[in-house]
């Protein structure tokens, strides 16, 4: 007897086996139709073997489906994945198998010749309609642009017969990539990494590296031209760029078909569904050679991986926290690994754990240490804000104030950073003290003004701003505390009244092509002055910007989070390198309410060592990432009853092991959201312990109640 063993997308945690019937062929990557309970489903063979007999009765497959299999190397990936995140692998299989849950795009119409027949009138303009069309399909209004003639030719041809309309799938034309097309002209540092990054892709085995340059070291440069070396070497070879923002792609985009004289392929919940169906078929046919996208891509089935890049690596972006909760940065090199490319983890300030791994050998580095051509790194200040605070009810300090007036003099740009979206994190009453949040949720509500509405960023709840306190009722007591973007445009706009001002944040440009038209309009000098969240701080290159201005220093610095020093000195290195990328030399000032934190004094210095230097011999001292490892532990449930004794049951449970603490379990951060109750417990091990083999132990010794979710997140970001 045959059985296969099918990934089903189901939370699940392994496959199902069904009995293949006889004169059926299955292999591993093939797509089946099976009976789950009263209907069928789709599922992904992950093994097919022959067994002597079963102590059970198996269902049987129904059928194999009409559908590209998927590789055998997206297979292992898609386990290997699995069983990292400790994530059910039905739902990895389903993520692999997302662009074909999209609609097929609408069948072209077009035009053909019925055999010989030709009109019972001949006119010049009929002859010239069937010359143009010879033995092709055309659609109609490019048959008549061809033939030089108007519609309604071609449609009397259609009406005697002569022509005849029929139905074409549509099939996305990626075009091939010339690597020749437009070479950039490279500094030896680029030309000395795109010659590692390509000789490495020759070898065809697994080969990581970290691209470490500073912002403006033309990095983009750099790994295009290996890709373009490996697209001379292999014109079949596939690439992979990630990136963190939706944002930045359309940038990239440009880069890459001016580079290559071809568009490449995109990626991520802005493409259209049936666009995404046709990159999926077009990447599994090998008919496409680049794509750009968001971490989802990994889970393309590609046939001929060779090379990934992860641009911006350090970007918490990457990390995936709703639904299947995974880090697009570490799955990207186990893909490679499986793939036996190479990845090029690319960024000016990179992650911990990056540095860890090139540091000790693990993954090749290649540093670009200076900016490309004339652009030199911008000059950096502290401004105390204890010398020199800024007027009541305002934001911008006199230093930042005079900047700012210089650059508009100079005919020149300035970007004010801030990374606090709306008009006001806080809304409290001062008759009562009660501070405004979302129902059913501890997160506070944030003013927009904009729009005249409180918003929590983390459930979208949004209401009108009331004018009554809720909590005591008093009139006209509601104020709001703390800056946000739009109350920074709002003083802007009083200083600076004839300068042109925009906002660029996630509520300001909401999609892909109001980010485009702000970017370029920032690029072609529309706008003096932009103030921005984080969203302006990665990876846009602004000629004309001479002045980063960040309102609040400090901001990141806050909390208790593992990640606070590095996301702050990571974020503020971003923010302030946007500044004098071309010829014109840049500045940024940076108000701090602590000029002595070491994070602010390693910037001010530009001495990115000194700063990893502190960080790492601080998580080396308590073993945290990259010295350990860590994984949370949620719970969650509308019953508090039953996730307390959820709880309980988990800490109970807790099995014996060396070089291993838990923790809690305790109320999360946020202990309410959406009117469900959390707890956390964190798990902190030695590097070199199994923690997947602990947690899968651990998990398996406890009955978690179907009114309690548990969603378990292996190096964790988030400690909300």
């Amino acid at each position: 007897m045959k059985v296969a063993s099918v990934l089903i997308p189901l939370p699940v945690p392994e496959a199902f086996d069904y009995e293949v019937p006889e004169g059926l062929e299955v292999a591993r990557g093939d797509q089946v139709a099976v009976p789950l309970g009263p209907r069928l489903v789709r599922g992904i063979v992950a093994e097919a073997r022959e067994t002597t007999g079963s102590n059970r009765r198996l269902k049987a497959v129904a059928e194999r489906l009409d559908e590209p299999a998927l590789p055998g190397r997206t297979v292992d990936f898609v386990e290997w994945a699995a069983r990292w995140t400790l994530s059910a692998p039905g739902e990895m299989a389903a993520a692999a198998l997302k662009g074909l849950r999209a609609p097929r795009p609408r069948p072209e119409r077009r035009v053909r010749r019925v055999g010989e027949r030709s009109p019972a009138r001949p006119t010049a303009a009929r002859t010239a309609v069937l010359e143009a069309l010879g033995d092709r399909a055309m659609a109609a209004a490019d048959l008549a642009r061809a033939a030089g003639v108007s519609a309604g030719v071609v449609k009397g041809l259609l009406d005697e017969g002569v022509l005849q309309a029929i139905e074409i799938a549509a099939v996305a034309a990626f075009d091939r990539p010339d690597p020749d097309h437009a070479p950039a002209a490279l500094n030896p540092d680029q030309a000395a990494a795109a010659q590692a990054l390509a000789d490495a892709v020759s070898t065809g085995r697994f080969a990581p590296f970290l691209l470490d340059g500073v912002t403006g070291s033309g990095k983009t440069e750099a790994y295009l031209e290996a890709a373009a070396q490996v697209l001379r070497a292999d014109p079949e070879a596939q690439i992979l760029i990630l990136l963190p923002e939706i944002a930045l792609t359309q940038a990239v985009i440009e880069r890459i078909a001016a580079r290559f004289g071809a568009a490449p392929a995109e990626w991520h919940s802005g493409v259209a569904p049936p666009r995404r169906r046709q990159v999926w078929e077009a990447v599994r046919a090998g008919r496409c050679n680049i794509v750009v996208g968001a971490r989802s891509a990994l889970f393309l089935p590609f046939v001929r991986l060779r090379m990934i890049v992860v641009d911006e690596e350090h970007d918490s972006s990457f990390k995936q926290e709703e639904g299947l909760v995974y880090h697009g940065r570490d799955l990207a090199v186990a893909r490679a690994r499986i793939e036996e490319a190479t990845v090029a983890l690319a960024s000016a300030t990179p992650s911990l754990e990056t540095l860890w791994n090139a540091r000790h050998g693990r993954y090749g580095w290649l540093k670009l240490g200076a900016r490309h051509g004339a652009a030199v790194l911008p000059e950096i200040r502290l401004v105390d804000l204890r010398e020199c605070p800024p007027d009541p009810q305002t934001w911008l300090s006199q230093p930042l104030r005079e900047a700012i007036g210089e650059t508009l003099l100079k005919g020149e740009q300035s970007l004010l950073f801030l990374n606090r979206r709306g008009y006001a994190p806080v809304v409290l009453c001062r008759a009562c003290g009660h501070r405004l949040t979302a129902p059913d949720t501890d997160s506070w509500l944030v003013e927009h003004r904009y729009t005249g509405r409180l918003v929590c960023h983390l459930t979208g709840f949004s209401m009108p701003r009331p004018k009554l306190c809720p909590a005591c009722g008093a009139e006209d007591s509601l104020v709001s505390v703390g800056p946000g973007v739009e109350r920074v445009e709002e003083e802007v706009r009083q200083l600076f009244p004839e300068a042109r001002t925009a906002v660029f944040s996630s509520d300001t440009v909401p999609d892909g092509r109001s980010a485009r038209e702000l970017i370029q309009r920032m690029a072609e000098g529309g706008i003096d002055i932009l103030v921005a969240t984080q969203a302006a701080a990665k990876g846009h290159n602004f000629p004309n910007l001479t002045l980063v201005g960040v309102v609040d220093a400090d901001l990141g610095l806050r909390g208790g989070d593992l990640r606070a020093a590095e996301r702050t000195f990571q974020l503020l290195t971003q923010a302030t390198g946007r500044a004098g990328r071309a010829e014109r030399p840049g500045r940024a000032l940076l108000q701090t309410w602590t000029p002595e934190h070491p994070v602010l004094q390693a910037l001010a210095a530009g001495d990115r060592d000194a700063f990893v230097e502190a960080e790492m011999a601080e998580r080396e001292a308590a073993a945290l990432p990259p010295h350990g490892r860590l994984a949370a532990l949620i719970l969650s449930s509308e019953n508090p009853q039953a996730v307390e004794k959820a709880a309980r049951d988990l800490a109970e449970a807790i099995p014996n092991a060396e070089r291993l603490e838990v923790y809690g379990p305790a109320d999360a951060p946020l202990a309410l959201v959406r009117g469900r109750r959390r707890k956390r417990l964190l798990v902190r091990a030695d590097r070199d312990v199994d923690l997947q083999a602990f947690l899968r132990t651990w998990l398996g010794r406890v009955r978690i109640p179907a009114s309690v979710r548990l969603n378990v997140d292996v190096d964790p970001y988030s400690f909300l």
